[in-house]
């Protein structure tokens, strides 16, 4: 079974499967997505929500077994039974949190699995999006993720890249504010890895740090794409080694933004295994 290498705060890549598709399960888990995501939310007929989340339940319970579970949004028939059967849970990384639209939606969520699993908000409307400072600062917020769908969906905006620039930049700010790692981008629906790459292309450059994944084929693209460059951790250590070679001394104001860039993507390219050219 795969051991997974990079923890959910630098996760770029988020596998989101089928909660009732317990065949799946060990499939994702040995893929190359960073972080996995069981389903209960969208992915499950309402008749079927009892049945796929004991299914999940009974696969975190087994040895070696992790992930995050998407559970149904707090406003829900069935939010309550999804946390109070999940609390507790072995394997239970966090919980993604669907259409999230308040603070309270997390901190209630977070203190009903006991106060110390985490809480990965969903964020999915219009109203979510204005919230999305208060719910970045709520007690027991993990990270901001974006429903690029449903928020399309209840705003009438386009997929356009420039359409949907404003509420991805409002997911990075409230996440600087609240003091959370970078949020997470909605999900790339179609199959060509070019369009792929190009729009999480977008995702790095708004400062998203990680993406939904609906296929795993997907996922070298996307860890490829948001991970730096092995030209940028050559400039990256050239400038670090520089750096201490003279001292360490500042000579003027460009270099602590510099610096800033440098012992990020060196971090990052430990983080993710990138090497330099």
């Amino acid at each position: 079974m795969r051991r997974r290498t990079v923890g959910p705060d630098d996760a770029r890549s988020w596998l989101l499967v089928n909660g009732a598709r317990g065949e799946l399960f060990d499939v994702a888990h040995d893929s190359r997505a960073d972080q996995v995501v069981l389903d209960i939310e969208d992915a499950v007929d309402p008749a079927n929500k009892a049945g796929a989340r004991e299914g999940v339940i009974r696969w975190l319970a087994e040895a070696g077994h992790t992930a995050w579970v998407r559970i149904n949004d707090h406003a829900s028939p069935f939010w309550a039974d999804d946390v109070a059967q999940l609390a507790g849970s072995p394997g239970l990384q966090g919980v993604m949190l669907a259409k999230t639209e308040a603070a309270e939606h997390v901190t209630e969520t977070f203190d009903r699995l006991g106060g110390s699993t985490p809480v990965l908000a969903l964020v999915e409307s219009a109203l979510g999006i204005e919230e999305s400072v208060n719910i970045a600062r709520a007690r027991g917020a993990f990270r901001l993720a974006f429903g690029s769908g449903d928020y399309r969906r209840d705003t009438g905006t386009s997929a356009d890249d420039l359409a949907m620039a404003y509420p991805r930049s409002r997911l990075v700010v409230a996440s600087r504010i609240g003091g959370l790692p970078g949020p997470i981008d909605g999900p790339t629906v179609s199959s060509s890895h070019p369009v792929l790459r190009e729009q999480t292309a977008v995702t790095v450059s708004l400062g998203l740090t990680g993406k939904l994944c609906l296929d795993m084929d997907q996922l070298p693209v996307i860890n490829e794409v948001i991970s730096p460059t092995p030209s940028d951790v050559a400039w990256a250590r050239d400038f670090l080694a520089d750096f201490d070679a003279r001292g360490q001394v500042i000579r003027d104001g460009s270099d602590l933004p510099r610096l800033g860039r440098a012992r990020k993507i060196e971090r990052l390219a430990t983080v993710f295994g990138v090497e330099p050219t």
